[in-house]
């Protein structure tokens, strides 16, 4: 049930050289059992928290390794006593389980549907969406079902509205992440879209470069406002809500883009990004000095010299070297009477800057 509930949610992104397909995460996900203990939107087991529910807003990479971190000791221990193999994930693993985490909360229906209601109300999208009938209706928005067609669609759909209300008493109206969020649980849970299969899939992004030239963008958006420094940190849902915020400061200039366009931006401005690090260098030191130090600069603990791998970690290989070497390390930690260190997602972010900086 949960492999075909998933099976329609791909996701491959450019990482160096390894591509991370939400397919081969969700297979992985079944495949080492992790379904014991949790759920995906209520189907699986309930001794861990459904995987579905987003736990913050700020969904990153640095975020998923830093629960995964801290939660590893228990997630271990409750996997030893269910006779569960412990997996050893390679960093193509690990990649793979990032585009299926990210999918599975991309996906998850977190805003509020009467909220929603009124936004569509007074944003006055009800006047044309469905009052007059002079736009396609909100129930056929293909966007309701991939996050990519969203992004595209709240930028092309800008041009066409400006035009039919030209000449009236019209303010565009402005709309945060949130409320684009709470907009789109209210359409996606009408009766004729409640069914709708959703879709995920971003090419390598290496023509996104050439499209942001062509098209003017990078007339604009370079130096500190270069698209490539600005989307990482987002959800997709936050990109849509700012491409429409900005949209009336390009009327003259705005031009369309199709679903392939648009795909191919987002691979390269955002998608790369995403699992780059992002943290504070510097507090990322003081941090392995104070907390990592002690074993991983002595040679005689048996722990690996990180310092002769700096500059080649990222989240993708943090995940997959906790998996590796983290059971070995919390019981050398336990024989030594040591506390598994706790790292919340900025102490995780942080870590990963100082480790990946060369």
């Amino acid at each position: 049930m949960i492999k075909a509930m998933l099976g329609v949610w791909i996701l491959v992104l450019p990482l160096v050289a390894i591509e991370a397909d939400a397919k081969r995460g969700a297979d992985l996900f079944l495949e080492n059992r992790c379904t014991t203990c949790h759920s995906i939107s209520g189907v699986g087991g309930k001794l861990g928290p459904d995987l579905s529910q987003r736990l913050d807003r700020e969904y990153t990479p640095a975020g998923i390794v830093s629960r995964l971190w801290n939660h590893a000791p228990k997630m271990w221990a409750a996997m030893r006593e269910a006779r569960i193999d412990l997996p050893t994930l390679t960093e193509a693993n690990s990649a793979d389980l990032f585009a299926f985490f990210y999918s599975t909360r991309y996906f998850e229906r977190r805003g509020d549907a009467a909220r929603g209601k009124r936004v569509f109300m007074e944003k006055n999208c009800v006047v044309c969406h469905v009052a007059r009938g002079s736009a396609k209706p909100a129930k056929e928005w293909k966007s309701l079902g991939d996050p990519v067609e969203l992004v595209g669609a709240m930028w092309n759909h800008a041009p066409e509205m400006n035009k039919a209300n030209q000449g009236k008493d019209y303010k565009w109206p402005q709309m945060t992440s949130d409320e684009l969020t709470d907009l789109l649980v209210y359409v996606q849970n009408l009766p004729e879209t409640r069914s709708l299969a959703m879709h995920f899939s971003l090419p390598n992004g290496d023509k996104g470069k050439q499209l942001l030239e062509s098209r003017g963008c990078i007339n604009c958006h370079k130096g500190n406002m270069a698209l490539e420094g600005r989307l990482g940190s987002r959800t997709l849902t936050d990109v849509a809500a700012s491409m429409w915020n900005h949209a009336p400061k390009m009327r003259e200039q705005a031009k369309q883009l199709n679903a392939d366009e648009v795909r191919e931006i987002l691979a390269y401005a955002w998608a790369q990004q995403f699992f780059q690090p992002k943290g504070n260098a510097a507090k990322g030191g003081k941090l392995f000095a104070a907390q990592c130090g002690s074993c991983h600069n002595d040679r005689s603990s048996g722990a690996p010299d990180l310092m002769a791998k700096k500059g080649t970690f990222n989240s993708v290989t943090m995940l997959s070297a906790l998996w590796r070497h983290g059971p070995q390390m919390l019981e050398k930690m336990e024989n030594q009477h040591k506390v598994w260190p706790v790292l919340n997602a900025t102490d995780m972010g942080n870590l990963i800057s100082y480790l990946g900086a060369r």
